[in-house]
């Protein structure tokens, strides 16, 4: 991973976030970085992000970005890897859908978790990971290659149960290599994924004795948090999926439970 300079930008709301530029595997990738107003160090949390407005950027996409701001608020430094940099912003959304690689998803996502690591305001033993849909596929998959990762969201993350790009195996398969808590927010009326699904991820987590916590929603479908897109938002259960998500992210990043409280308990500190 080779770090380049970074540019700042302002959300309509006022916050400012900076983009910084990583190389991973021979291509620069952006990540947006949000931080807390107050001085650190502090969790981190990487953010993957959804389908399908941010495949042309994560500029163009204000679900994501109000995301990240919500956690920065709440006292996490975030980062957002923008993972279609394999292709040109302007390629069709289907042809990156059909090439992309569970492999570099996973350089994507190690990328990112040493660059908030290698951050003096942040704790390098409190970071996390989140994801909505395609991003809650990401957030599995971090989980499964990342064992320092401290806690793991899957936000309605469909096709985990089949891999994506030959050789890989489906995200599923690996969950015995899951080390952190896993948190899982499902709606009832989704179809991918669907109950049955959800069901299964279930039975995976707890085959490979992974802790985990699913919230499963009535009255709501896939993308029942995505704000920009009313068909599909569901404001009660949206609110409740992310009073669900702190609170997770409380207790396995800085709270009693955490990795990084045990340290301190430790070290003595």
């Amino acid at each position: 991973m080779r770090a380049e300079g970074r540019t700042r930008a302002r959300l309509d709301s006022g916050a400012m976030y900076a983009v910084a530029t990583i190389e991973v595997g021979g291509s620069p990738m952006e990540v947006f970085l949000f931080s807390p107003t107050a001085a650190g160090p502090h969790p981190g949390l990487i953010l993957a992000q959804h389908l399908p407005v941010g495949h042309t950027g994560l500029e163009n996409d204000e679900f994501t970005l109000r995301t990240a701001e919500r956690y920065a608020a709440a006292g996490y430094v975030v980062a957002v890897p923008f993972v279609f940099h394999w292709w040109p912003k302007a390629a069709d959304m289907q042809l990156k859908r059909e090439e992309s690689r569970d492999d570099r998803m996973v350089l994507d996502m190690r990328a990112t978790f040493d660059f908030l690591a290698q951050r003096t305001d942040v704790h390098p033993d409190a970071i996390g990971v989140a994801g909505h849909c395609w991003g809650g596929r990401i957030a599995w998959l971090a989980a499964c290659h990342i064992p320092r990762l401290a806690a793991a969201a899957i936000f309605y993350g469909g096709r985990i149960k089949i891999p994506m790009g030959a050789g890989n195996p489906a995200p599923i398969e690996l969950a015995q290599q899951i080390r952190c808590p896993v948190l899982g927010l499902f709606g009832n009326e989704d179809q991918n994924p669907t109950p049955a699904d959800v069901d299964d991820y279930d039975r995976a987590l707890t085959l490979a004795q992974v802790p985990h916590t699913f919230h499963r929603y009535d009255g709501a479908g896939h993308a029942f948090q995505n704000f920009p897109t009313p068909d599909r938002y569901r404001h009660e259960q949206s609110e409740h999926a992310w009073h669900e998500a702190l609170a997770f992210f409380e207790r396995y990043l800085r709270g009693p439970g955490s990795r990084l409280a045990a340290q301190h308990v430790t070290s003595g500190r």
